[in-house]
């Protein structure tokens, strides 16, 4: 005769076996976080924030339990080390990520396949000349204005990456001008009239209307994609707007938040 405790066990047991019940919890996300800066001879330019930068984008993770890795070097992108990540952060790389075509298409692919894509502010300069990088982000560096004040707005109020972020604010950094891809889902822009130098005839790109997209995601393939143009200081990262615009954009791009 089956005593009560055994009879609850071999329920157990069967939900286990009927796959009602995990034997384990499932393992946290856990993000790559990319830094590269690369010019064939030289170093380009490097931002000075990018210590300060990863370390808050791995406190913003850390709090949602998201576990991360860093790392500025390019033999990271293969199709078997990308499997360890829910999504990769280009977190203020420049130019040349990549070292070798392959590393490309293994992003690339990765990418197309359910793998997220985070970029902030010059990673927009990175892979100039590749189209594919340019379509994950959603476009590409092209200038931006001197550092000031200007204001930001916000063009979507329901979106994680923007929700209980001020509809507008002042905010000091580079405006950026990105050469935009096609179906991109605008989130933040700048008030091009409060942008006080150079005047806006001597812009690189010409544009409609008093507002540029800042900040942006949309879908490649599979995957999902968020970029901002925000974060140029190093006091950037401890602002607590900034920190929860960012913050957002990462749990939106890992399927945390909708």
């Amino acid at each position: 005769m089956q005593t009560p405790f055994s009879c609850w066990a071999a329920v157990l047991l069967g939900l286990i076996a009927c796959g009602f019940l995990p034997l384990s919890q499932a393992a946290p996300p856990k993000v790559l976080i990319y830094t590269r800066n690369h010019v064939p001879g030289s170093s380009g330019y490097v931002h000075g924030n990018i210590a300060v930068s990863v370390a808050a984008v791995k406190e913003l993770c850390a709090e949602k339990d998201v576990s991360s890795d860093a790392s500025d070097d390019p033999a990271v992108f293969t199709a078997d080390n990308l499997k360890n990540y829910k999504a990769v952060i280009f977190c203020n790389s420049n130019n040349e990520a990549f070292s070798d075509p392959s590393q490309s298409k293994a992003f690339t692919t990765y990418i197309e396949n359910g793998g997220g894509f985070v970029g902030i502010h010059s990673a927009s300069g990175s892979e100039r000349s590749n189209p594919d990088f340019k379509r994950i982000l959603g476009g590409t560096f092209k200038w931006h204005t001197p550092i000031q004040k200007f204001t930001v707005v916000v063009a979507d109020k329901a979106h994680p990456a923007t929700v209980g972020v001020p509809a507008e604010w002042a905010w000091k950094d580079e405006g950026y001008l990105c050469d935009l891809v096609p179906g991109l889902h605008v989130l933040l822009e700048m008030d091009t009239t409060t942008i006080a130098s150079p005047p806006r005839a001597k812009w690189a790109i010409p544009f409609e209307g008093n507002r540029y997209p800042l900040s942006w995601c949309h879908l490649v393939g599979k995957g999902r994609s968020f970029y901002t143009a925000l974060g140029h200081d190093n006091e950037d990262y401890a602002d607590p707007i900034f920190r929860k615009h960012l913050q957002g954009g990462i749990l939106w791009v890992l399927g945390m938040a909708t």
